[in-house]
């Protein structure tokens, strides 16, 4: 049985680690075209196939509502970041792909916040950052 107080501490510590790396990492979009919601957007989407994701995964991979993330697509489509189409596969959903503007966008942000997550993640050593990923997936598997 586990633990009550050790699985509250974990989680809280758990919690505020990740509010701490994230507010660090804030600065990464300072000077940068893309809002963070943005970036996440185009993360799916540009590793999709053909640079092409459907909404519902775009959705299941962000952290905001479904009506969010519709909204946010749309302004993206309008700021020429992604272009968005009906899915041929289902009548409701919308596909998203990257436009070259967006693709473009995307690749130099990430180079600069790859190395800020890889900077602020060197406190682990390799062993370390296994685990955490392997602690983190087996608590999102359920």
């Amino acid at each position: 049985m586990t633990d009550r107080k050790l699985a509250l501490e974990a989680w809280e510590s758990l919690f505020r680690a990740q509010h701490e790396l994230f507010e660090e990492m804030e600065a990464d979009f300072d000077h940068s075209h893309l809002a963070q919601a943005e970036y996440d957007v185009l993360l799916t989407v540009t590793r999709a196939p053909e640079m092409t994701a459907r909404l519902r995964d775009i959705t299941a991979n962000m952290l905001i509502s479904q009506p969010s993330v519709s909204r946010l697509v749309d302004r993206m489509v309008h700021r020429g970041l992604v272009a968005k189409c009906p899915d041929p596969d289902d009548r409701r959903g919308a596909l998203i792909r990257a436009t070259d503007a967006g693709a473009k966008a995307f690749r130099s942000l990430a180079t600069v916040h790859g190395r800020s997550i890889a900077a602020r993640m060197s406190r682990l050593d390799d062993d370390e950052l296994r685990t955490l990923r392997d602690l983190t997936e087996k608590l999102r598997r359920g």
